[in-house]
């Protein structure tokens, strides 16, 4: 088996990810669903580990085998992929997400145009949030992109592993890969604190360590971009601040208050037609009100104020859903099943 073939056709289908796993067929996500390869056998467990041990050095198989997962970024020709090696019931597996050669302006994802915006925060913590395969990191690219079209600033960014490639246009960049330009998250980041660092993007808050740090540096003055497996700006708060230990929480409150200035949460829904995927959009922006908001605990509130927000291109994810919904961008199926207030959809229903 040669997993480059797969890897090609992957590109050439359009896929996002192929999947192999000992024991079941290749498999290619198209469109957000899964699809066997055609003419592809089911793959043993021997030939899959010598397939991908040619993709990786002694170093990295080594890891695998003493660790159980391995990441890193693959690339022939002018493709590239982040890829995740681990073990699983019946032997090695593997996930290869492909990374788009180019970076696709904000435009040409369709995102709404206050996202925009988030190009031109000059500090303060932006994330952006959702599920595994949601395009998080598509996003921030864009964004990170348009600082890079618009500002002479140094852009420190600190993955594991670096998927976009950003090529300097007005902007320094210094793109760091965790367990290989530095030992952790939380190290680039205190390293960047000391690198006249204008800009952090930062792949994944992934620790109390990373966060107290990324909040810091947010205070400190820098923009600090970074994603979360969140569902939403009132989720995304709570689980920053559940992170900490109960005697430290009121001090993340303020902190959080103080640095947030930007919460886009996003999903990731198939098409209408089928031909392909769009996403819907919650979107927070710092607002009067927020601060005490989240000082206070009062996530509830969160809502409020994205609502009362709305003409400052503020949104919250049921509206992003109808809209996409009475576009006939998305069928009421899928709206319907990610809506939180699925009363307001019944006359989408009727209609």
């Amino acid at each position: 088996m040669q997993l480059r073939d797969l890897l090609q056709r992957t590109c050439t289908v359009g896929g996002s990810d192929l999947h192999v796993v000992a024991g079941l067929q290749p498999r290619i996500r198209l469109h957000g669903a899964l699809e066997e390869v055609p003419g592809c056998a089911v793959l043993d467990d021997a030939e899959l580990r010598a397939a991908l041990r040619e993709l990786v050095t002694e170093e990295q198989w080594t890891s695998f085998a003493e660790r159980g997962d391995l990441d890193y970024a693959y690339g022939f020709g002018k493709e590239r992929f982040r890829a995740n090696y681990f073990e699983q019931a019946q032997g090695a597996a593997a996930v290869f997400r492909r990374i788009p050669e180019r970076i696709a302006t904000l435009e040409e994802l369709t995102l709404p145009p206050a996202i925009e915006r988030l190009a031109h925060v000059h500090n303060g913590l932006v994330l952006v949030t959702g599920p595994t395969g949601s395009g998080k990191s598509t996003t921030l690219a864009s964004i990170v992109d348009r600082i890079n079209t618009c500002y002479e600033k140094h852009v420190v960014t600190i993955e594991d592993p670096i998927e976009f490639v950003h090529h300097e246009r007005c902007c320094v960049f210094s793109q760091r890969e965790v367990g290989h330009d530095t030992a952790s998250f939380a190290d680039a980041l205190r390293s960047a604190m000391r690198q006249d660092a204008d800009v952090i993007l930062v792949g994944e808050l992934r620790d109390l360590e990373t966060i107290s740090l990324a909040l810091t540096a947010a205070e400190m003055g820098a923009l600090v971009l970074a994603t979360l497996h969140t569902s939403s700006a009132a989720k995304t708060i709570d689980r920053i601040v559940d992170v900490f230990p109960g005697a430290e929480q009121p001090r993340i409150r303020l902190a959080l208050g103080d640095a947030l200035a930007a919460v886009v949460s996003q999903l990731l829904l198939p098409t209408a037609d089928g031909k392909g995927r769009c996403a819907a959009t919650e979107i927070l922006f710092r607002c009067q009100g927020l601060a005490n908001a989240i000082r206070e605990g009062a996530t509830p509130m969160i809502r409020n104020l994205i609502q009362s927000g709305h003409r400052a291109g503020m949104r919250s994810m049921d509206d992003s859903l109808l809209e996409l919904l009475r576009d006939g961008r998305i069928g009421f199926d899928e709206a319907y099943r990610k809506a939180t207030e699925k009363h307001r959809f019944e006359s989408a229903r009727r209609n």
